[in-house]
């Protein structure tokens, strides 16, 4: 019987690629030679020793299911970064760190045969990454456009890895767009900003393509904007996102002036709060530490077992109904009801 990487495992990390200027690909094995399984454009919570105490940060996975004997990630490492920055600094080959997941719903359906229109900018061409290779290795009606915008060549990630994939799939078409160029270099490809002429030049038939986009999220806003503009069907349109919700829903306002309480049961800790503070708030002031990523709903990181009471959960797709069933809750984005009792 095949075995399969669980989180309880810890990762093995087996290599360190440099991509582009404070980018790599780092990628991980199972100690025990267990195999990954996932979906195309899921990530992963990677739990990090940083000087200062533990942080969580979730990164989408730009390997391929298809190649379960690995699972990587593509990180890039912004000003004033603290996760990623570790990462490429000291991250190497033989060192184990601890990961959740496989998580996320921004995935590519596995038995679905589609025209697909891949748009990403910067270390957002990782989802990207997995889905194009996933429908490369499957090998059969395959037709993707990829659109991957960066501020100059040098910054493209990933850049021989698709150049190699559709170099032998004639069906798999790449574009790269560039903000300007490199000195001393020769770019012959498109300059600027992706607008609604390079979409039609790129792939004339976008009407006909699901959507996937990832990036900054100005970049997907203005992608939401274009094709909205250019009467484009939604519905086919799909993003990644990490940001949080807009809003809770309106015929929910938690009473910030009613009491409640929290018992954590593991720690032996019980708190006094209000229906407005947020599990993950309130296990903090306590002492408490719960793992958490994005704080708001989206990674998934933060899920425990509630074990009484309820609770107002407003999510982003960072928990499945399985687990919600199973009595699991988020949490960064639950409000206590009344009195809660937690397995923390």
């Amino acid at each position: 019987m095949m075995d399969y990487w669980r989180d309880s495992e810890e990762l093995a990390c087996c290599s360190v690629v440099p991509e582009a200027p404070d980018t790599a690909t780092i990628s991980f094995v199972s100690p025990t030679g267990a195999l990954f399984r996932f979906e195309p454009g899921q990530f992963l919570t990677l739990e990090l020793p940083v000087p200062g105490g533990t942080v969580w940060r979730t990164y989408t996975i730009s390997s391929s299911p298809s190649r379960p004997l690995s699972v990587s990630v593509t990180v890039k490492a912004q000003n004033g970064s603290i996760g990623t920055r570790w990462m490429l600094d000291h991250l190497r080959p033989g060192m184990r760190i601890r990961a959740s997941g496989p998580a996320g719903v921004f995935t590519l359906p596995r038995a679905e045969k589609k025209k697909y229109l891949f748009i990403s900018a910067g270390s957002g061409v990782t989802p990207s990454l997995s889905m194009t290779t996933w429908l490369f290795d499957r090998g059969t009606d395959i037709d993707v456009t990829l659109v991957n915008c960066a501020r100059r060549p040098s910054e493209i990630i990933a850049r021989r890895q698709v150049e190699h994939m559709a170099a032998r799939v004639p069906s798999i078409r790449l574009y790269f767009i560039v903000e300007e160029e490199d000195p001393y270099q020769v770019w012959t490809g498109f300059r600027g900003r992706l607008n609604q002429v390079m979409l039609g030049l790129i792939a004339g038939d976008y009407m006909e393509r699901e959507v996937y986009c990832c990036g900054p999220e100005p970049f997907m806003a203005a992608v939401r904007d274009m094709l909205i503009a250019l009467g484009y069907d939604m519905a086919g349109y799909h993003q990644e996102s990490f940001a949080p919700p807009v809003e809770e829903p309106e015929d929910f306002v938690p009473d910030a002036q009613a009491g409640a309480r929290i018992t954590f049961a593991a720690s032996g800790v019980e708190a006094a709060c209000t229906k407005a503070d947020t599990v993950l708030a309130v296990a903090r002031s306590a002492g408490i530490v719960i793992p958490s990523g994005c704080t708001f709903g989206v990674c998934g990181t933060c899920k425990v077992r509630k074990l009484s009471g309820e609770v107002h959960m407003v999510h982003s797709g960072g928990i499945s109904d399985e687990d919600i069933d199973e009595g699991y809750i988020l949490a960064c984005c639950s409000k206590p009801v009344g009195d809660v009792g937690i397995d923390a």
